[in-house]
């Protein structure tokens, strides 16, 4: 059942949502040649416990970390370690949440390590640039497959593919709420967009096919052909207003990250 929220609860997200931000800020402006995935997960922690928030992650469904930390091949849910060093010319994909009071917040940015190559920084742009078309579906009226086709069709258009196997998700007093949003899909199909509905949109944006296999740790997704893959994410609302990005400031304005 999906779950509309009501503008008081809208701003609890909102507030949850702005500490994520925060957090990813910070970090990427940590990332650096040499820096561990330990690292990154220990300031997640104490970010959190700073700004009296709950890692959403960590001890969820047995996830060890606090942020997921994906390195170049990696698509999500990669496991911070002290072991994993940052190395000039990688991408890193960081995707944290939180919860304050009840209610959560997720996002996730793709960034590069030092001077990546011309591929990766093209990899990174239009996946940044698919979350926000799709972002701009998020409006009364419309419908889910909407938002799915505005990911699928700006992804396919210049070259690279959408990972199918894991998908956005509506988002609230729980992580992962109904609906489901898959990055895949026809314009005109699915629920239709209702005001106070939140959803979770991140577009798994591969460079080679879409197939991934999980690696022995049972969490890191990795691409099957050993392809880059980029991942951007934003918690948003559907308001009369237009879609409201719930994790980032409302007077943010340019590129969604």
């Amino acid at each position: 059942m999906v779950i509309c929220k009501s503008p008081a609860e809208l701003e609890k997200m909102h507030r949850a949502g702005l500490i994520v931000w925060g957090a990813l800020e910070k970090m990427r402006e940590m990332v650096r040649p040499g820096l561990s995935t330990k690292e990154l997960d220990q300031f997640a922690e104490k970010y959190c416990a700073e700004h009296k928030a709950r890692p959403a992650f960590k001890g969820y469904r047995g996830y060890p970390g606090s942020v997921c930390t994906s390195i170049n091949k990696e698509v999500v849910h990669g496991i911070p370690s002290p072991s994993r060093k940052l190395r000039e010319g990688d991408i890193l994909s960081m995707d944290f949440g939180v919860e304050v009071e009840g209610y959560y917040g997720d996002a996730a940015l793709t960034v590069p390590v030092g001077k990546i190559a011309p591929e990766r920084e093209k990899l990174l742009r239009v996946t940044r640039e698919t979350l926000e078309r799709a972002i701009d579906k998020v409006r009364p009226g419309n419908r889910l497959g909407d938002v799915s086709s505005a990911v699928q069709e700006w992804v396919e258009k210049n070259g690279y593919s959408v990972v199918r196997e894991f998908v956005g998700h509506g988002i609230g007093t729980k992580m992962h709420e109904e609906p489901q949003v898959p990055n895949y899909g026809s314009a005109g199909h699915g629920p239709r967009l209702q005001e106070g509905m939140v959803l979770a949109i991140e577009p798994m944006v591969n460079s080679g096919s879409p197939e991934v296999r999980l690696l022995d740790d049972e969490w890191t997704a990795v691409t099957a052909d050993g392809s880059d893959s980029a991942h951007f994410e934003h918690t948003v609302a559907v308001t009369n207003n237009g879609p409201w990005i719930l994790t980032r400031p409302r007077e943010a304005t340019g590129p969604v990250w």
